[in-house]
């Protein structure tokens, strides 16, 4: 199967990212390479540095621009791409781009064990190594599912859904996405049941979450992007869930936040100046052509800020 991922909000983000031909890029999610293909079309002289960390992602980006000599790509998390980009040479960049989640081939390929609707391992694991989903759902106890559950889903019913993996894996551990599903949805409510969406998605996407780190990944990520941002250099990133987007919406905010004075200061003597200025003061959502062409695209949000000054002190 190709690696396959239709990029949520691709005209507005290429646009805000503001290419220019000579810049240095990151794309920190290179995915199947849209959003890269993208940038890579409208550079001359520039350069493109193109990071993921899934295996399937990197080969297929490898393919696709073998030969190009404007790109570069390597195989890690994006909360790494200050040492990688270091690494291949790369001191400053232009604008850097991160599109969070899970992508469509991911979803789509069974075996990967991200999805609710065919039956396959329980894994999740977006680089393919370490802890599987069902290696958590072993070995944690119904205490510590829970709070995964309560904390990356948000599930009402976290305690329920909890003590029935708990429960169930004294016969036999869960250990496919189908057994999972159904273990689910006989533990929420009737209500829940009739409601649109599976039961057992908040499930899926708190145990994705805690798979693969996201949350952690996501904040020293935004921290790595804009340490190499020069000044006047975008940052441009796309969420797919209301705890990614709190993450990235108080990060952008602290970077432009100027003079920490009392309001009753005549004048500043704190000397802070912001750091960044947002493009979107609310964020961007997809509008109602791209919702009815792509239906996952429904909870995306773009949220893109121009470096100003390396610190909040500089002139």
């Amino acid at each position: 199967m190709d690696f396959q991922h239709i990029p949520v909000l691709f005209h507005e983000t290429i646009d805000s990212l503001q290419i220019k031909p000579d810049g240095v890029y990151i794309d920190g999610t290179a995915g199947g390479g849209g959003h890269s293909q993208a940038i890579l079309d409208r550079l001359t002289a520039g350069t493109l540095l193109s990071i993921d960390q899934d295996p399937d992602a990197i080969a297929a980006v490898t393919r696709r621009f073998e030969g190009n000599p404007r790109s570069l790509v390597r195989r890690a998390n994006f909360s790494e791409m200050a040492r990688v980009a270091r690494e291949a040479g790369i001191d400053r960049a232009d604008g850097v781009l991160l599109d969070i989640g899970v992508s469509s081939y991911q979803l789509d390929t069974p075996e990967r064990g991200f999805s609710y609707h065919t039956d396959a391992p329980l894994d999740m694991r977006m680089s393919q190594e370490g802890s599987t989903a069902a290696d958590l759902l072993r070995t944690l106890s119904a205490k510590e599912i829970a709070s995964i559950l309560s904390r990356y889903g948000e599930e009402k019913s976290a305690r329920s859904i909890a003590n029935a993996i708990v429960k169930a894996r004294e016969t036999k551990p869960v250990e496919t996405t189908l057994e999972l599903a159904e273990l689910v949805k006989a533990s929420v409510p009737a209500a829940v049941r009739r409601e649109p969406g599976h039961p057992a998605r908040k499930t899926f996407q708190a145990l994705r979450i805690a798979v693969n780190g996201e949350l952690d990944r996501l904040s020293e990520g935004l921290d790595a992007a804009f340490s190499l941002l020069r000044p006047g250099g975008r940052l441009a990133v796309i969420t797919f869930h209301s705890l990614e987007d709190r993450i990235v919406k108080q990060r952008m905010a602290a970077w432009c936040e100027g003079c920490t004075c009392p309001p009753d200061f005549p004048v500043c003597v704190c000397g802070k100046k912001p750091r960044a200025e947002l493009v979107y003061k609310k964020g961007l959502a997809p509008n109602e052509d791209e919702l009815r062409e792509n239906p996952r695209s429904r909870s995306a949000r773009l949220r893109v800020c121009v470096k100003l000054r390396d610190s909040a002190l500089d002139p």
